[in-house]
């Protein structure tokens, strides 16, 4: 089976988040504030380290419950930057707990996360068609210009881009993958 040439088909986890998540619609908001996070952590290192700790984010972050984090306090900021099993910055932490309060905003404006960010293309998802792949686009650029305008924190347009290949927004499979 064919897939894209950036997986390591020797990493079960690259292989299974390929194959069952990458690029795929997602609509849950749960899911959605779970991958905007994680892609803010992924800042600067590779996204492999970040699925590597992807169980121990989930615990640490309360399975990215929105309402929880956006509650975090000082003592929890503490703990987390004491977790050894997650990525401890405490720009990130403390942009997660931020940006979880202004998706609750989102939330409350558009009815859900899901109708803001889908809105942006009116539900339909971007199939590449260029060979290249890009690292942002028009789109990522205009909605982490509005996500920043909001408050958040750590969506530049290069991990706002790479969230909606995440969530599918974007579909960017290569031509002779599978998935595509």
């Amino acid at each position: 089976m064919k897939r894209c040439f950036w997986v390591d088909e020797k990493s079960d986890i690259y292989v299974k988040y390929h194959d069952e998540e990458w690029g795929i619609p997602k609509y849950d908001d749960r899911e959605l504030f779970e991958l905007l996070i994680l892609e803010s952590f992924q800042a600067g290192l590779s996204w492999i380290t970040v699925l590597k700790k992807r169980e121990a984010f989930r615990e640490a972050f309360d399975n990215f419950d929105v309402d929880k984090v956006s509650k975090y306090n000082d003592e929890k900021i503490a703990a987390l930057l004491t977790n050894e099993k997650i990525i401890r910055s405490r720009g990130k932490i403390q942009a997660a707990i931020n940006n979880a309060k202004i998706y609750k905003e989102i939330q409350k404006e558009f009815g859900s996360f899901s109708n803001y960010i889908w809105g942006f293309t009116n539900n339909k998802v971007i199939k590449r068609t260029s060979k290249d792949i890009p690292v942002s686009s028009p789109l990522s650029d205009k909605i982490s210009k509005d996500l920043k305008k909001r408050g958040m924190k750590y969506v530049g347009t290069v991990i706002i881009y790479s969230y909606l290949q995440a969530i599918g927004v974007a579909d960017d499979h290569d031509f002779d993958c599978f998935r595509y």
